[in-house]
């Protein structure tokens, strides 16, 4: 998955072609979300100071 940035620990990546609606994936630590281009937790879960 191609990774988009990376800042204090996360990283954000965004498939190629992948499901609508369009939505990206992060990850921090353990932990992984994924949020929709509005900027709504689709799925996972992140600590509070990460989002």
């Amino acid at each position: 998955m191609p990774v988009i940035s990376r800042f204090l620990g996360i990283v954000i990546m965004m498939y190629y072609h992948d499901h609508n609606p369009p939505h990206f994936h992060a990850k921090y630590g353990d932990y992984e979300i994924i949020v929709s281009l509005e900027g709504k937790v689709m799925d996972g879960k992140f600590p509070k100071r990460a989002l």
